[in-house]
């Protein structure tokens, strides 16, 4: 039985490790690589960005890179990003006009080249959930128990592990007396 639990504890861990591993690789390894990763918070952009998904946004794209047809991540307001797509890119006046996907039209007010965060290449569904519920007291609280979770089973085996091995010990001295 107790073998049982201690593989059982074992294989868990393993997984839920290698979960959170995963989970930190994607959003915290692209910022290495001068990637600004945004979750996805309306269907402005859908079917090309998924409410939920994280978009990864090179922040090294000068504006003049920037072509009509380019998703881009920029400031709409002092604290607030947007991502949709270029549709003009005035060089002229230094701004783009932008519109969501999903919009039927552009967006209001023209953005300028110095609001540009950088041009969004690629996506992933369902891990932006993880990283706004993270940022939650609720996320924070979870995390800590997944943590105490995982450090439980990596425990258990262990606590179980003397017994065994003593049991063991026994078995073998008496073997060793009976001879």
């Amino acid at each position: 039985m107790k073998k049982i639990i201690c593989k059982g504890c074992n294989f868990l861990s393993s997984i839920i490790l290698v979960v959170v591993v995963a989970i930190v690789v994607v959003l915290l390894c692209p910022r290495a690589f001068g990637y600004d990763i945004l979750a996805v918070l309306s269907g402005s952009m859908e079917p090309t960005y998924h409410v939920g998904s994280v978009v990864y946004i090179d922040k090294n794209v000068d504006a003049n890179q920037i072509e009509a047809g380019d998703a881009i991540a920029f400031y709409k307001e002092q604290n607030v990003v947007a991502t949709h797509r270029a549709i003009e890119v005035d060089k002229e006046k230094e701004q783009f006009i932008t519109k969501g996907d999903a919009n039927d039209s552009k967006d209001i007010n023209p953005i300028p080249f110095s609001s540009l965060i950088g041009k969004a290449v690629f996506t992933i569904p369902l891990i932006g959930y993880v990283s706004i519920y993270i940022k939650t007291k609720i996320g924070i609280i979870t995390a800590c128990i997944v943590l105490s979770v995982v450090i439980l089973l990596y425990a258990v085996p262990e606590l179980l592990k003397p017994e065994a091995e003593e049991k063991k010990k026994r078995k073998v001295l008496k073997n060793v007396e009976e001879k």
